[in-house]
């Protein structure tokens, strides 16, 4: 057995004294910097490495029927906004702008038709009013001269019976112009409802037509492409995505035990898996989440139950990014970061943020492009009519 005495001259006190000295002193100077740590830091910073990087995924849907003709973008492309991505066959779409063309050509005739309708029956009702007023001098003469025996009484009760005539036909002309003028009152030729609606259903065959061509709302890269050539597609059917760079965010899960200080505005520093410590992005949180991941989750827990255990939950606070950081070192959607957030200051009263807003011009030009197209076969429909 192997000796385990000290060396001789060696007193097991003074060893025993020195290896508590030893382990006395080094509990000493991590009490010291754990405490150096809390009063410079003040317990301000907060931290979590359950963060992910966050953005939007832009659905690209057809607004009409078709058959797909031709793809033109296809997953990892960078496109810019505006970019055709998918071409319908427009030939169904070609018909129904053609009809509508003509349905409007065919409606500025008929309005032109009403109009003059309204000048004819007012020009037969002047004329039924002369005929009355002559109807009726003559009556009077005749009743004047008819004692006299100048005229006989069978020829006064002719005279009577003109008038009786002349008067049910200017009724006649009166009613039938109050039913022209009620055609068109109160509009102009292209303000009349034939020519509104008709004009509705060319805008709707011109933006039938515009949307044939599936272009990119937002600029950014393509993922999740499912369409191919051929295909039949429904309105709304989903064709791919379009996930803008510009528009990322940082989810960060905190425990709900390192929220009590955190509100908007306050200041965070991120580190990102793909790049490492090397690179520090600044952002500032944009507001701590209205509930926790569980509670927005498919199946919710349902914790009134009788094996009930407690479970730490986190919430996700979002972060948004400094925009020139975000360009310099690109990230992708569900990369892993790491997050710290400076809590030392909060504002006591808080303003609500607006909305955050999202808009795209691609629907408006397509839009006024359509009304482009109605107002020229509008010209060319009342040139024609001139």
């Amino acid at each position: 057995m192997a000796d385990t005495q000290p060396p001789a001259g060696t007193d097991p006190g003074t060893t025993r004294r020195k290896r508590l000295l030893v382990i006395g002193s080094a509990l000493a100077l991590i009490g010291i910097g754990w405490g150096a740590y809390k009063f410079l830091s003040n317990g301000a910073l907060v931290s979590t490495d359950d963060a992910y990087v966050n953005g939007h995924v832009v659905a690209v849907t057809p607004q009409v029927a078709g058959t797909v003709r031709a793809i033109l973008a296809d997953d990892t492309d960078r496109i810019q906004s505006g970019t055709t991505l998918v071409a319908l066959d427009p030939s169904e779409m070609r018909i129904r702008l053609e009809a509508a063309n003509a349905a409007l050509g065919q409606a500025v005739r008929h309005v032109r038709q009403l109009f003059a309708d309204v000048q004819e029956a007012q020009a037969v009702v002047a004329v039924r009013q002369t005929e009355l007023d002559r109807a009726t001098a003559d009556l009077r003469a005749r009743r004047m001269i008819v004692g006299q025996g100048a005229v006989t009484a069978e020829e006064a009760r002719h005279a009577a019976d003109t008038v009786n005539t002349a008067t049910a036909a200017l009724k006649a002309a009166r009613d039938r112009y109050a039913v022209a003028l009620s055609q068109t009152a109160g509009v102009t030729p292209a303000t009349h409802p034939d020519i509104l609606a008709a004009q509705a259903r060319l805008r709707a065959a011109a933006l039938d037509l515009e949307r044939a061509t599936i272009r990119a709302p937002v600029g950014g890269m393509i993922a999740l492409r499912d369409v191919q050539l051929g295909r039949r597609l429904a309105v709304g059917e989903r064709l791919m995505a379009i996930v803008p760079f510009d528009q990322f965010w940082i989810d960060a899960n905190f425990k709900e035990g390192q929220l009590a200080h955190v509100c908007a505005g306050q200041p965070a520093t991120m580190t990102a898996d793909i790049y490492g410590s090397g690179v520090t992005y600044h952002g500032r949180v944009a507001d701590v989440n209205a509930g926790s991941g569980s509670a927005f989750a498919l199946l919710p827990a349902q914790n009134a139950t009788g094996n009930w255990i407690k479970v730490v939950q986190r919430v996700p606070v979002r972060i948004v990014f400094d925009p020139s950081e975000l360009e310099r070192h690109p990230l992708r959607i569900g990369m892993s970061t790491d997050v710290t957030i400076d809590t030392s200051r909060c504002e006591t009263v808080k303003k609500p943020r607006e909305p955050s807003a999202a808009e795209t011009s691609l629907y408006t030009a397509q839009s006024h492009t359509a009304d482009e197209q109605v107002a020229a076969a509008m010209k060319k429909a009342l040139g024609d009519t001139e």
